[in-house]
Protein backbone atom coordinates (compact mmCIF):
# COMPACT_ATOMS: atom_id res chain seq x y z
CA UNK A 1 0.00 0.00 0.00
CA UNK A 2 1.23 3.67 -0.85
CA UNK A 3 0.39 6.49 1.44
CA UNK A 4 -2.78 4.21 3.10
CA UNK A 5 -3.11 2.74 7.11
CA UNK A 6 -6.44 1.33 8.00
CA UNK A 7 -7.68 0.47 11.31
CA UNK A 8 -10.17 -1.60 12.66
CA UNK A 9 -12.02 -0.46 16.19
CA UNK A 10 -14.93 -2.05 16.99
CA UNK A 11 -17.84 -2.14 13.39
CA UNK A 12 -15.76 0.94 12.00
CA UNK A 13 -12.95 1.05 9.46
CA UNK A 14 -10.63 3.88 9.35
CA UNK A 15 -8.74 4.85 6.64
CA UNK A 16 -5.71 7.58 6.78
CA UNK A 17 -4.32 9.53 3.88
CA UNK A 18 -1.85 11.62 4.00
CA UNK A 19 -3.22 14.12 1.64
CA UNK A 20 0.50 16.22 0.88
CA UNK A 21 2.56 13.23 -0.35
CA UNK A 22 2.64 12.55 -4.14
CA UNK A 23 3.79 9.43 -5.67
CA UNK A 24 4.05 10.39 -9.35
CA UNK A 25 2.24 9.95 -12.04
CA UNK A 26 -1.11 7.50 -13.24
CA UNK A 27 -0.27 5.20 -16.15
CA UNK A 28 -2.25 7.53 -17.82
CA UNK A 29 -0.31 10.48 -17.12
CA UNK A 30 -3.84 11.89 -16.73
CA UNK A 31 -3.15 11.95 -12.50
CA UNK A 32 -0.65 12.46 -9.89
CA UNK A 33 -1.64 9.24 -7.40
CA UNK A 34 -1.96 10.53 -4.01
CA UNK A 35 -2.04 6.64 -2.33
CA UNK A 36 -3.28 3.52 -3.62
CA UNK A 37 -4.06 -0.09 -1.75
CA UNK A 38 -2.77 -1.00 -5.23
CA UNK A 39 -5.51 -3.80 -5.46
CA UNK A 40 -7.83 -5.41 -2.90
CA UNK A 41 -6.46 -5.84 0.32
CA UNK A 42 -8.75 -7.69 3.09
CA UNK A 43 -9.45 -5.85 5.82
CA UNK A 44 -10.76 -7.99 8.76
CA UNK A 45 -13.95 -9.59 7.05
CA UNK A 46 -14.37 -7.38 3.86
CA UNK A 47 -11.79 -6.55 1.22
CA UNK A 48 -11.05 -2.40 0.07
CA UNK A 49 -9.41 -1.17 -3.00
CA UNK A 50 -8.47 2.64 -2.70
CA UNK A 51 -7.13 4.94 -5.38
CA UNK A 52 -6.91 8.73 -4.67
CA UNK A 53 -5.21 11.06 -6.83
CA UNK A 54 -5.63 14.36 -8.08
CA UNK A 55 -5.20 16.11 -11.63
CA UNK A 56 -1.54 16.25 -13.67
Amino acid sequence: MDNVTTKVSGNSLTITIDLSKRFGPSSSGKTIIVASTRGAIKVGDVSVALNVYTKA
